[in-house]
Parts: C-alpha cells; sequence; structure tokens
C-alpha cells in the first residue's frame, strides 16, 4: 500500500497558505481602517482579498486534483506539483498585492500544476476503467 504522507503535507501547507493570505487581509485592515464587513476603500486591501479569495477558489479544483493524482499515479510526483502549485500560489499573492500586473507569473505556475494535476488523474482514471476495468 502506497503511503500518502506527502500529498497530506502538501495539503496542510496548502492550508497554511492559504491561511497565511487571510491574515494579510486582515493586516490590510488593520492599515486602511476598513472594518469588515466593507472589502472596497483601500487599493491594497482590495487586491489582499482578491488574492485571499481567489485562491479559495482554486483550492477544491488543486486539492482533488492532487489527492486523486496521488491515488491513481503517484504520491511523490502528486506532493511534488502541490509544492509548485503552493509556490505559483505565493508569487501570485505578493506579486497581486504589490501591483495587479505582476500577478501573471504566480498565476501561470499555478494553473500549469493544476493542469498537469488535473488531468493527468483524469486521464489514468479513463485508462484504468477501459484497460484494467475499474
Amino acid at each position: 500500500m502506497q503511503s500518502h504522507a506527502l500529498v497530506a503535507l502538501v495539503t496542510l501547507l496548502a492550508l497554511l497558505t492559504y491561511f497565511w493570505m487571510g491574515l494579510n487581509v486582515g493586516r490590510a485592515r488593520g492599515k486602511s481602517g476598513i472594518a469588515a464587513p466593507a472589502t472596497t476603500g483601500d487599493p491594497t486591501l482590495e487586491r489582499a482579498f482578491r488574492a485571499h479569495y481567489n485562491t479559495l477558489e482554486w483550492l477544491p479544483l488543486f486539492l482533488v486534483s492532487m489527492w486523486l493524482f496521488a491515488l491513481y499515479w503517484n504520491d511523490r510526483v502528486a506532493a511534488a506539483v502541490g509544492v509548485v502549485w503552493i509556490v505559483g500560489r505565493i508569487l501570485y499573492a505578493t506579486g497581486y498585492v504589490a501591483d495587479p500586473a505582476k500577478r501573471s507569473t504566480g498565476f501561470l505556475i499555478q494553473l500549469a500544476a493544476t493542469a498537469v494535476l488535473l488531468f493527468g488523474a483524469l486521464g489514468r482514471i479513463i485508462y484504468v476503467m477501459a484497460v484494467v476495468g475499474g
């Protein structure tokens, strides 16, 4: 039986990255003086909020794909690609907060990592169903 400890660790690191982004939103709120639930009025707060929320939008696609890739292909490869996704999200968030035009590199990195995991898992599942029978 294959251990999935590496993917479990990367899952927790991804959640810690998301938590860090939430803390950044809180810091931006404190600096701007804009209390919840408002999300507009300060460009830095707005960018931190969008980076955080956009990461939430990507988390289900990434996490499910990473776990399915690990189950159907390989835990180590899934974990390594997961680390690439995390690096991409960090670059995305820091770039976005600094200047929205600087978010593209991080976005493309995490997009590529997600695509590898998603289509790798999908292809392998289709293969198993067609060739192995189940």
